[in-house]
């Protein structure tokens, strides 16, 4: 059975048993305590939590995922990947275990065909409800296995619900391992459905990861995970993933590349499988907006990246082998997936580019393991040091296997204890900063949830009304639930009915007033989203308290609100006409959305040049100028897509959309605020392009009264220019232009004559050398030369004493300092460096002194014992020259 057959099975299955169709969230989930869609659950979390209220009882999809926690298992096993698509049936409120059981059994039985005798059940060890069910169903008893919480229990991690799963495991027969049942735990019996029944609520956990329940759940859930790769596996009777539909093209086009089959056993085998199913893994998360990064999620792309670069090596692969392999896995899945075809371009030049600079990293790494292996021997060790590998992996991002092999090569080991410490170090730093920053989102949740939960959600009125009628719902100050809060108080507040937009989509929050019916004043500074459809209004209380339950009137500051739907239009437009001028790959990555300002970063990889910026600029105004009509409107997800409306990268969307129309140029979806028509905009400056990290760009533009601020600023900064200059504003750049040349001309003019005057004095300088020994030497006083002209001055002077060794030591007061310059010919350069000879006249000043060879300078604070200290050069020159 095909993949797209075992999809579609899946799909019609649990629809026609009453279950909402739901597309795939994006691989960048909108949780701050995610940094990847690992599961199927992820986009329905608000709903078990409480958070939302579930638009229906009963859903279904196919969910991306991905996960890096066995990233080294890829290839070792034929179960484990980096990237899968879990196919998910999931209940709110609705059925339970004795429904979700019957459903999964006549599904892989029925539905599939697999055989009932070779799938066997594990369920959690306390769960006799789980058992008996299976029991009835007509599981026998011999294969259910009853296991503990590690592999048969489920929670968040943190409080919230909780529950006992139930896995159906196949059992592949004994060619892949030995008999047992899943307990064993081995690549014979493959896990490939968890059916998790959430039925408690947890408290907070200890160190050891053990955790109270607190009774059970009002309303219990259903959340199942059928892996699609696993599934395929077995149906296609292959005997790892890499060899399943989903895989096969891309497997044979590491074949081709490598020149050769994958053996079926060995280290060989592994390489073959890691660049096969990394290159998967690698073209959605580029597709889903991921970036090669030092950190987050981008550090994971990078990660993947190098993986299966290093692994083609292995292979034998040197040329370039990213952008093939993953134009492999667009050709194999871009029908089902179109975001991959969509993104092709984009993927292509962002792995071509991470693949070049990997290149120039394992360049520069093995120069630096070549030294450090070269001192290894040279101190008789055994061992390259830990240290050593840990630096060149970590900043040089240089693989470990390669330092190890390279050492092997040279006859040493690698101290792998040591670097492993290290390593762990670096882990658990980087995880307490981690955990430290989740407890804080996730402490604030909570604050937010426990509003939630006993209030209404805000009625949003802001699309159609800037002051409304509202009444006090909530109070938070100091992050604790409040029922009052005094004058000067900083409180959050949450209303039933809100003309205030809460930041999101780049847009930043309203601000305004709310004059309370009892005469308090609070002034709104910034509103954001608590939770999904939960709005938190920032207020400062100016006179008077506020209390829950007040009504009053809340007033928007429209002035502010225009220039911010100004600029949000212009948004749209720009990442139109970027895409139109770039590719379609220079998609937005992020937006700021300012009062008549606004910042767009986007995807690509070179400076644009002047001339597109200009051809940018000039058609945000052209759309501008022609006054599109600007439209909002409501469709379902799916038709919102099919019409399309962009979806931007990281934005978390429901099944029911806004879309965004600005003529027939722009199609987003959008839940901000716009204007009514493309004029409205009423200007638009580019003001700077910059890079922001590997392979993104970021602009930033001026929009409405904020562009004619800053073309009035320009335009008197050019009169005055033109003033100055004494010509008019058009002929000012003309003019500037011949007088810097004319400028210029001169100081070349005066440089040379200068030059002359320098070697006139330095002859007259040579003068007055007198003879010591077999050699020349002159110490002087000199006045009136700059730092560098004083460096020349010496310099020539010694050109001037051409038989034998000689000494120039000049001296100034310059600026309130003491300047001294030393020079040498070069044949005293081993009795006595130039730095050596005025290190103890540069004492004398007060100073120091630095310099290579046959010249050097020094200086001090001192100036007023300049003679001192030539009186010291003299006599340590003396001494030198007098010796010869």
């Amino acid at each position: 059975m095909r993949s797209t057959q075992i999809r579609r099975t899946f799909t019609d299955f649990f629809t026609s048993r009453g279950h909402h169709e739901v597309s795939s969230s994006p691989l960048v989930p909108d949780d701050p305590t995610l940094l990847l869609a690992n599961a199927g659950m992820n986009q329905f979390k608000p709903y078990f939590l409480g958070e939302s209220t579930p638009p229906f009882t009963r859903a279904t999809s196919i969910q991306k995922c991905a996960r890096t926690s066995d990233i080294d298992n890829v290839g070792r096993t034929n179960r484990h990947a980096t990237f899968f698509e879990m196919m998910g049936n999931f209940s709110f409120g609705d059925y339970f275990k004795e429904d979700a059981c019957a459903f999964a059994w006549e599904l892989l039985t029925e539905g599939y065909g697999l055989e009932k005798e070779k799938l066997w059940i594990t369920v959690f060890e306390d769960d006799d409800e789980a058992e008996h069910i299976w029991r009835r169903i007509g599981v026998p008893a011999s294969r259910i296995q009853r296991l503990g919480m590690e592999d048969n229990y489920w929670s968040m991690g943190v409080p919230g619900p909780c529950g006992p799963c139930s896995e159906i495991n196949y059992d592949r027969g004994p060619a892949f391992g030995k008999e047992g049942g899943p307990a064993i735990d081995g690549e014979r019996y493959v896990e490939i459905w968890n059916l998790v029944f959430m039925q408690f609520q947890r408290g907070e956990g200890d160190k050891k990861g053990n955790f109270p329940i607190l009774g059970e759940l009002a309303r219990t859930g259903v959340d199942t995970g059928l892996g699609l790769d696993r599934l395929a596996a077995i149906l296609q009777d292959v005997p790892n993933v890499c060899t399943t539909d989903l895989l096969l093209p891309t497997f044979h086009t590491v074949q081709d590349l490598a020149g050769r089959k994958a053996p079926a056993e060995g280290e060989e085998k592994v390489s073959f499988q890691v660049v096969t199913e990394h290159a998967r893994s690698i073209a959605y998360l580029i597709a889903d907006g991921v970036l090669p990064a030092k950190d987050g999620r981008g550090y994971v792309l990078r990660r993947l990246m190098r993986r299966a670069i290093r692994h083609a090596r292995l292979l034998g692969i040197d040329g370039a082998v990213l952008p093939t392999v993953t134009a492999s896995v667009i050709g194999n899945l871009g029908s089902v997936w179109p975001e991959l075809s969509a993104q092709a371009a984009l993927i292509e030049q962002v792995v071509t580019a991470e693949e070049e600079s990997f290149g120039r990293t394992l360049a520069q790494g093995t120069r630096l393991l070549d030294a450090a292996i070269a001192r290894t021997q040279e101190s008789r060790s055994a061992a390259l040091p830990g240290e050593t590998a840990f630096e060149l992996a970590d900043t040089y991002g240089f693989p470990l296997e390669l330092t190890v092999e390279a050492a092997r090569d040279a006859g040493l080991t690698v101290d792998q204890d040591r670097f492993a410490a290290l390593l762990e170090e670096q882990k658990k730093r980087a995880k307490a900063g981690g955990k430290a920053k989740t407890a804080e989102a996730l402490r604030k949740q909570d604050t937010y949830r426990e509003l939630a939960a006993a209030l209404p959600r805000t009625e949003f009125l802001g699309y159609e009304h800037l002051a409304a009628e509202a009444t006090i719902t909530g109070i938070l100050s100091g992050g604790e639930v409040v029922t009052a809060a005094g004058q000067g108080s900083e409180v959050e507040l949450v209303l039933d009915r809100s003309p205030f937009y809460a930041e999101a989509g780049g847009q930043v929050g309203d601000t305004g007033t709310l004059t309370l019916t009892d005469g308090t004043v609070l002034r709104v500074t910034d509103t954001r989203y608590g939770l999904e459809g939960f709005r938190v209004h920032t207020a400062h209380v100016l006179e008077g308290e506020v209390r829950t339950g007040t009504s009053g009137e809340t007033q928007v500051d429209a002035e502010r609100r225009a220039g911010l739907m100004r600029s949000h239009s212009a948004t749209h437009i720009l990442h139109s006409v970027v895409m139109a001028t770039l590719g379609d790959h220079a998609r937005q990555q992020g937006s700021l959305v300012e009062p008549d300002r606004l910042r767009f970063d986007f995807a690509h990889f070179t400076a644009l040049s002047t001339e597109q910026l200009t051809v940018i600029e000039q058609a945000v105004n052209g759309h501008v100028l022609d006054d599109p009509t600007v439209r909002a409107w409501y469709a379902d997800r799916v038709e919102a897509e099919a019409a399309g409306a962009i979806a931007l990268f990281g934005e978390k969307y429901g099944e029911r959309v806004r879309i965004v129309d600005i003529g027939d140029f722009s199609r987003e979806l959008c839940g901000g605020t716009h204007v009514a028509h493309g004029s409205q905009v009423g200007a638009f400056r580019l003001l700077s392009e910059s890079s922001i990290g590997s392979n993104l760009r970021r602009v930033e533009a001026f929009t409405g009264h904020g562009a004619l601020r800053h073309q009035d600023t320009e335009r008197l900064l050019l009169n005055e220019l033109a003033s100055l200059l004494g010509t008019r504003p058009s002929e000012a750049a003309e003019v500037l232009r011949k007088r810097l040349d004319a400028l210029a001309g001169a100081q070349t003019t005066l440089e040379r004559l200068r030059a002359a005057d320098l070697r006139k004095q330095a002859q007259g300088i040579a003068g007055t050398a007198r003879s010591v020994g077999s050699g020349k030497l002159v110490v002087q006083k000199v006045t009136g030369t700059t730092p560098d002209e004083l460096r020349q001055l010496a310099s020539a002077t010694l050109d001037h004493l051409t038989t034998g060794p000689a000494v120039v030591v000049l001296a100034q007061e310059h600026a309130s300092k003491a300047l001294l310059v030393a020079t040498i010919t070069p044949d005293l350069l081993d009795e006595c460096p130039a730095a050596r000879l005025i290190a103890r006249a540069a004492k004398a000043v007060g100073g120091g002194g630095g310099g290579t060879g046959t010249i050097a300078s020094a200086g001090g604070r001192h100036p007023e014992h300049l003679d001192q200290a030539l009186a010291a050069a003299a006599e340590d020159a003396t001494a030198i020259l007098g010796s010869r």
